[in-house]
């Protein structure tokens, strides 16, 4: 009998109309590809079975989280090699094919979604037309990956999968459970992860500096962009395990109330700004933005909070938060981004990560977010692009959970590991290649006659 790993690589390239850019090893031992570089091990038949019955993304996910699907190597390097194919095809590159399922001899997989690569034209070939719906050798390449796979029965998602969630997207009570699923996994979960420091959002490097200055660095940043005064009212929305809320206090002399959705965040910052002595300063509250009614506040800080809005609610945020600002009041808003859409009416949430790292979770563009905020009577005065910082960030918690994999698979399970690994690796890499960027948005409320209290220079360049 043929081994399995040759047969699969012909397949693949038949199925890609590409080589294979990564060496692969299946359950049987055998191997084939490329012999440099990392190798993607499938560990079992299971891990073809789930991306037969939900081809794409999520489905190689779902084997990457069960440990279906492994990586002998450098994990950064095969998610780079096979972005291309993963990630960088547009619409036009994926077929709608039901017809040529049904005819390749896959129309008893009810589940089986025509989302494979689109092939090259064939010659003769109408432009535009997907060569799996008429290529003989791609409908028999399909047919023999059935068979190698065993698609029966369906395999079950992995339980770290976000169970279906009721209620109206992005409501009060459907936020609380989206938080849970990615926040309330164990706070020393997180200390592995993100470190003493526990700031869970892009740092601000400079050579030579640790995770920990860096980290420092940009909640002192922040800080200045606001422009803290000692006595001055500083709301944080979104204030994670505190870090935030505790410089501020500390460094500026501010008084802060911090709100979250997280019990365990909430528990978490309160013990540390008891063990600083600055629980007379810092008010940590499980609370939604949007039932603070105890304005007017000097500055808020919104970091890495506002991709947990989503488009439809993002003028409800910047609404309240405008209105929670007293007149010459700044806010700090520190939010990942994505390039725009063609129709932006097409856009829709990555799989994977809805599924496994942040339910109902939006990017919008940047031009978008300005526009928000603008209409909701906030004059934008300063735009920091931060992309390749969070590339640095995230390659610095990946290098974390390596060295801390045991631990992590012990507080919370090997599937969980499995995902922020993932997640963590391809995320650093979309924003090093420009896929994904990250911005720090100063606005203002005006005051009277439109005074807006900032200095004429906000910031110098080096040369």
């Amino acid at each position: 009998m043929t081994e399995a790993a040759p047969r699969l690589a012909a397949l693949a390239e038949t199925l890609l109309g590409a080589p294979l850019p990564v060496r692969i090893r299946a359950w049987d031992g055998s191997e084939a590809g490329p012999p440099d570089g990392p190798t993607l091990v499938l560990a079992n038949r299971r891990a073809l079975r789930r991306v037969l019955w939900r081809p794409g993304e999520l489905g190689l996910a779902r084997a990457w989280v069960a440990g279906d699907l492994t990586v002998d190597g450098d994990l950064f390097e095969l998610l780079d090699r096979v972005a291309g194919l993963l990630w960088e095809r547009g619409p036009a590159d994926v077929p709608e094919a039901p017809q040529a399922v049904r005819r390749s001899g896959l129309g008893k997989l009810g589940a089986l979604r025509p989302h494979l690569p689109r092939l090259p034209e064939r010659a003769g070939g109408a432009a535009g037309t997907p060569a799996l719906l008429r290529d003989p050798e791609a409908r028999a390449a399909l047919r023999d990956l059935v068979a190698l796979a065993r698609p029966w029965p369906a395999p079950a998602p992995p339980p770290e999968e976000a169970r279906r969630r009721g209620g109206q997207t992005h409501s009060k009570s459907r936020d609380r459970q989206a938080i849970s699923h990615h926040y309330d996994v164990g706070n020393e979960f997180y200390e592995h992860v993100l470190g003493p420091s526990m700031v869970y959002s892009c740092a601000y490097w400079s050579p030579g500096a640790t995770l920990e200055e860096a980290q420092r660095d940009k909640l002192d940043l922040v800080c200045r962009k606001l422009g803290l005064q000692p006595g001055g009212r500083l709301l944080d929305v979104g204030c994670g395990w505190g870090s935030m809320a505790l410089h501020a206090a500390r460094e500026y002399g501010v008084r802060v109330t911090g709100v979250t959705l997280s019990r365990e965040q909430a528990v978490y910052a309160r013990k540390r700004a008891a063990e600083e002595g600055l629980a007379d300063r810092v008010d940590i509250r499980i609370q939604d933005y949007r039932d603070v009614k105890d304005g007017p506040y000097d500055a808020i800080s919104s970091i890495g909070m506002a991709e947990h809005v989503g488009a439809e609610r993002y003028r409800e945020y910047a609404r309240t938060l405008h209105a929670l600002l007293a007149p010459g009041g700044r806010l700090l808003n520190h939010q990942i981004a994505r390039p725009p859409e063609p129709d932006e009416e097409a856009y829709r949430v990555d799989e994977f990560i809805d599924a496994y790292v942040f339910p109902d979770g939006e990017l919008s563009p940047l031009g978008t977010t300005v526009g928000e905020l603008e209409r909701a009577g906030f004059e934008v005065r300063d735009v920091e692009a931060l992309r390749e910082h969070y590339g640095l960030t995230l390659r610095a918690w990946v290098a974390r959970l390596e060295a801390h994999w045991e631990a992590a698979v012990r507080l919370t399970s090997p599937g969980r590991a499995r995902v922020w690994r993932l997640y963590m690796a391809a995320s650093a890499l979309g924003f090093e290649h420009g896929r994904l960027g990250v911005n720090q948005v100063l606005a203002v409320k005006p005051g009277p006659a439109g005074r807006s209290g900032l200095p004429l220079r906000l910031r110098t360049w080096d040369a």
